[in-house]
């Protein structure tokens, strides 16, 4: 085949290397604009595990790398005056330039043909080739023109930042963040070869233009980062190698992605993205020349699977697009959380965070190191920082002793003290009976409050019988109902160290509906046996579903005082949380989002007024609850629909909770509007919980797909959430917490005395699976 690569960056060139030593008869040119053995930029960085890679490719090409690398394990975080360190992260760093003049080199060696000073235009311009490389980088030539095939999704983010350098070295990858009377600014520090060490200055926007930074040219920009960083650089320079001085040399990143990766162009010849023409990924994980080095291996393995002539071109680009897209997604996501981390630090973490949490943020920012890994890589530093972390949570732990891990801290709220900071989530069951609890209901909740969490949340209870999703709901209306909780919660009271709480909620525009395992299925209206429905507009959840009545104001005070007696009930029936629903499209959700809130009276228009009954209702019950017993409310923190509520609304949501009365915020998401396109994955739903609690200042819960002890340890060490609900694997385990507690070799952790015989035997049984997998 006749190859064309546009652009002599690391993707072009590894790959014009790796398949002309695939099939040397290939006639492969790279076509450069800078001159030969020139280039442009400081130090690129990527993984371990991405050497690992190029040496099974091309070993001599690794070899060569590795001779000219720097290596380092250690991350340092210079912070308030403190220097924090962490090993065993494994970085590489080298010089941008020598790293494309090794590759250079080798292509020559090859017989690739390297074209230089030559500015490609378009893939037009090779009307001969069979497959035109598109690597020329962000600002892609070849992507604009075929913008309507290739259908890029190009987002400018808003923090600013300069890429500079320094002869100082430094031997750990350094992040310094500096307070300025302005704002934060944060330095990304690393040495990539025998003098010289890559300095980015990043800022918020706002912060850049208060300094005047809009107007400055890069000479005092250059001067203003040496004033900020003094006591970092300690008297030495920081130099730019940009070709030209004129204008600013502030950038805005911008990330790249692209529905469709190749085409066939009209002269016949298969146009192919790789590298960052075709994705990019934020400079804080540095993972932009592993994405652009791993593209030129996984289109070289396609290659070779399925053949190299160019009747196989169609398969061989389709099989690299459908490879490439999981991995390159996967890395943009944590690419995406690092880069949020960095451009909202200053606002939620710098100021409240002391340097021991900070760094422990900081090293999970990306999501993609949990807190078990971070025991791989530094054991001594982790467990230095979960000691800290026990004794803020007033857990005296001597010096080195083993402190708990952060799930098995205690948390105090007003006069309640929970063991640890595992919540059994409130499950909706569909199991009562005229709103009674029964039989079913000791055993579910019994069996979960033995199992090791602090606090067992009971399922949506209604403070009405028009206030229940389905006949099959519980409630709390009337004193018999109170009676069959008391039972419930005395027995945990009693038999457990567990304490025990109820969510109270009115379905609204979703009630009489069907249990989700009969009839129709979940959210479906009932045919017979159903009941008006109220909302705070008239719009039913579903299209086919029963229209519900607008509220006036005599159905908002009736629902107010339900809601205050079955407070009144839960209280004399001994729970010790009280949390009242303000989520997933209920009655009071139905208020706060605007897809659902259409009223023109003061109940509706401005996010205020959506607010103004659900408020009513929190304070009139916060007033009725004990004063030393705790009261969240759960919210929907994004509705994952255009024009509904956004993170950003929860955190006023959250503040104005806070003002009537609520100690911690319940997060979570969606649920509001069934044409919701939420976006799944592990503790997804956290970021909004860890928004809320920074911004708020409440204490927040985080729920959602948090399955593990290392994702629970995770969300607390750094700060996200104050507990974590886990669900779902409650359903499965009701003593998921005593069984993660010895899948992590937590021994401390207290069992109840009738189930003790079976704790050895199980810590033993995880001890030895890691042994084994330990050897493997």
């Amino acid at each position: 085949m006749k190859i064309v690569c546009i652009g002599g960056g690391p993707a072009g060139l590894y790959f014009a290397l790796l398949m002309k030593q695939h099939n040397p008869v290939h006639d492969i040119t790279v076509v450069e604009r800078n001159k030969p053995y020139d280039t442009f930029g400081w130090g690129v960085v990527f993984s371990d595990a991405t050497m690992d890679h190029m040496r099974t490719w091309d070993l001599e090409t690794a070899n060569e790398v590795q001779q000219a690398f720097n290596h380092w394990d250690d991350i340092e975080l210079r912070f308030k005056g403190r220097t924090v360190r962490s090993g065993g992260h494994g970085f590489v760093g080298i010089g941008r330039k020598k790293l494309l003049n090794i590759l250079q080199a080798r292509c020559e060696r090859l017989g690739v043909h390297l074209v230089f000073e030559t500015e490609a235009g378009s893939d037009d311009d090779y009307p001969d080739a069979d497959l035109v490389i598109a690597c020329d980088g962000i600002h892609s030539r070849v992507r604009s023109q075929h913008a309507e095939v290739f259908r890029p999704d190009i987002v400018t983010r808003p923090n600013r930042y300069i890429w500079l350098g320094t002869h100082k070295l430094y031997d750990a990858f350094t992040f310094d963040f500096q307070r300025t009377e302005h704002g934060w600014f944060q330095a990304h520090i690393y040495k990539f070869d025998e003098n010289t060490t890559t300095f980015i200055v990043e800022c918020p926007e706002a912060v850049w233009r208060a300094h005047g930074l809009d107007q400055a040219d890069q000479q005092a920009s250059i001067a203003f980062c040496e004033r900020v960083f003094a006591d970092n650089l300690q008297g030495a320079a920081l130099m730019t190698n940009a070709r030209h001085l004129r204008g600013s040399a502030w950038l805005n990143f911008q990330r790249v992605t692209c529905e469709q990766w190749w085409l066939r162009n009209r002269h016949g010849a298969h146009v192919v993205l790789m590298g960052d023409a075709v994705h990019t990924a934020h400079f804080a994980i540095g993972s932009g020349t592993k994405l652009a080095i791993e593209d030129a291996m996984a289109l070289t393995r396609q290659f070779q699977r399925l053949g190299d002539t160019p009747d196989r071109l169609p398969e061989v680009l389709a099989a690299y697009q459908e490879e490439r897209r999981v991995e390159t997604l996967r890395i943009q996501n944590a690419a995406w959380n690092a880069m949020e981390w960095f451009e909202v630090c200053g606002q939620r973490y710098c100021d409240a965070f002391e340097p021991e949490q900070f760094m422990y943020s900081m090293l999970t920012r990306s999501q993609r190191i949990s807190h078990e890994n971070l025991r791989l890589r530094d054991r001594a530093w982790l467990e230095g920082y979960e000691r800290w972390f026990a004794r803020r949570a007033g857990v005296p732990v001597a010096e080195g002793a083993t402190p708990p891990p952060p799930m098995f801290t205690p948390f105090r709220l007003r006069q309640l003290t929970l063991k640890n900071r595992i919540v059994v989530s409130p499950m909706a069951q569909y199991a009562a009976e005229d709103g009674m609890v029964g039989d079913y209901h000791l055993v579910h909740l019994g069996a979960r409050a033995q199992g090791g969490a602090a606090l067992v949340m009971a399922e949506m209870t209604c403070p009405s019988a028009d206030a229940r999703i389905t006949p099959q709901c519980p409630g709390l209306w009337n004193e018999a109902q109170a009676q069959a909780w008391r039972r419930i919660v005395d027995w945990v009271h009693t038999q457990t160290d567990a304490h025990i709480g109820v969510q109270l909620g009115h379905a609204g525009p979703k009630g009489a509906t069907h249990a989700p395992w009969s009839g129709p299925g979940m959210d479906q209206p009932l045919e017979q046996g159903g009941w008006p429905l109220l909302a705070a507009s008239a719009q039913p959840y579903l299209p086919h579903g029963a229209v519900p009545r607008a509220m006036d104001r005599a159905d908002m005070d009736r629902v107010r005082d339900d809601f205050v007696a079955a407070t009144h009930r839960a209280a004399s029936a001994g729970f010790d949380w009280l949390e009242l629903h303000c989520a997933h499209g209920y009655l009071l959700s139905s208020f706060i989002s605007a897809l659902t809130n259409h009223r023109s009276d003061e109940y509706g228009g401005s996010l205020a007024g959506r607010l103004r009954y659900p408020l009513e209702v929190c304070r009139a019950m916060r007033a009725a609850w004990p004063a030393g017993r705790p009261m969240s409310v759960r919210i929907s923190a994004h509705d994952w629909v255009d024009g509904g509520t956004t993170p950003a609304d929860a955190v006023e949501i959250a503040r104005a909770f806070k003002d009537a009365g609520a100690d911690l915020i319940d997060v979570s998401s969606g649920q509001v509007h069934p044409g919701q396109k939420p976006t799944y994955g592990r503790m997804y739903q956290t970021p909004f919980a860890d928004r809320v609690r920074q911004e708020a200042g409440i204490a927040t819960m985080a729920v959602g797909a948090i399955s593990e002890a290392d994702h629970a340890n995770s969300i607390l060490a750094a700060g996200r959430a104050d507990l974590c609900a886990v669900g779902r694997p409650h359903l499965a385990n009701p003593a998921w917490t005593l069984t993660e507690a010895a899948r992590i070799g937590y021994t401390a952790v207290a069992w109840p005395r009738t189930y003790r015989s079976a704790k050895p035997q199980l810590e033993s049984l995880f001890a030895r699976e890691k042994a084994q997998g330990a050897g493997q």
